[in-house]
């Protein structure tokens, strides 16, 4: 059995630079300078690691407890206010979906992600949801994309990952899965990172079900 499991914030929602903004507002109203790399190092990170990365290299004020609760809270009203999603986002899931069983490895909190869900109309739609925060570790580790392909019954040899980020993609390519990387125009990954993808596309559009095929017959073939 074949499976596609799609990351989140960056490739289904438009809300990577929300947690950047958000995350710099606060940095700001603490009084602290942004790290040069912060940006990129809390991508693909569990709950439990940025929130401490904001306490301890950032410097918000406060525990990383303090900074977790400080940032969702903030999350949580952009979230109220509408929440974009990536053009043919709910389609490209809905085509892979009729298909193959479809999960989600989503760095953000379980409550985010299942109001992202709901927004998308992809209710029920997934057969596997999984929120790093239930880990002990975040994207770049492996545990989310292993811990999707586990509830949905199939190897990560026979699944693809769709990607955007840095941390993602070395995170599914790590768990053995196949990677279509659809690189953002907010902090793209290296030339390095993307190397490691088995596809690079410039949208969702253009992720078909030909295209997985594609892939998976050439992984069984020993293509890659």
């Amino acid at each position: 059995m074949h499976a596609v499991v799609f990351d989140m914030d960056g490739t289904l929602t438009d809300t990577e630079h929300v947690w950047d903004v958000v995350r710099r507002g606060l940095a700001e109203a603490d009084g602290r300078p942004w790290p040069a790399d912060a940006t990129r190092a809390m991508m693909g990170m569990s709950t439990p690691e940025w929130s401490a990365y904001l306490s301890d290299v950032v410097g918000l004020h406060g525990d990383a407890a303090d900074a977790g609760r400080r940032t969702l809270a903030a999350m949580a009203d952009h979230y109220e206010s509408g929440i974009d999603l990536m053009p043919g986002a709910a389609e490209a899931v809905r085509r892979m979906a009729a298909r193959w069983p479809v999960g989600l490895a989503s760095s953000s909190p379980r409550l985010l992600i299942d109001a992202a869900v709901h927004a998308m109309g992809l209710d029920g739609v997934f057969g596997a949801v999984l929120s790093t925060e239930a880990l002990d570790a975040g994207k770049p580790a492996p545990d989310v994309y292993l811990g999707v392909c586990r509830q949905l019954g199939v190897e990560p040899t026979d699944a693809v990952a769709v990607e955007d980020a840095h941390n993602g993609i070395l995170s599914a390519a790590a768990a053995g899965l196949a990677v279509v990387a659809i690189p953002p125009h907010f902090h793209p990954p290296p030339a390095s990172t993307l190397a490691l993808a088995d596809a690079v596309l410039d949208s969702l559009a253009d992720l078909t079900p030909e295209l997985v095929e594609r892939i998976l017959a050439d992984r069984a073939a020993g293509g890659r």
